[in-house]
C-alpha cells in the first residue's frame, strides 16, 4: 500500500497565506523601488498598488477562515 501525505485544510490555507505574504512583500518592495524612480510611468505604479490590495483582501479572506467563529 502506498502511504499518501495529504494536507489538512488548515496547512493548506497557511500554506497560502505564506505564499500570498510573501508576494505583498515583494510587491511593497517594487512599489518602494518605483516611487523611489524619477521617470517612473504613473499606470505602471497604479497598477502595482491595486495588484497589492488584490493580495491583501486574499490575505484577509483566508486569515478570515482560519479564525474561529466565537459566538457571543
Amino acid at each position: 500500500m502506498n502511504k499518501q501525505n495529504t494536507m489538512s485544510h488548515e496547512e493548506i490555507v497557511r500554506s497560502k497565506l505564506t505564499a500570498l505574504r510573501c508576494e505583498h512583500r515583494d510587491l511593497d518592495e517594487a512599489i518602494a523601488a518605483l516611487s523611489d524612480q524619477q521617470l517612473t510611468s504613473s499606470l505602471a505604479l497604479q497598477r502595482l498598488k491595486k495588484q497589492k490590495l488584490v493580495l491583501k483582501d486574499k490575505i484577509a479572506r483566508l486569515e478570515d477562515e482560519l479564525t474561529p467563529d466565537i459566538i457571543a
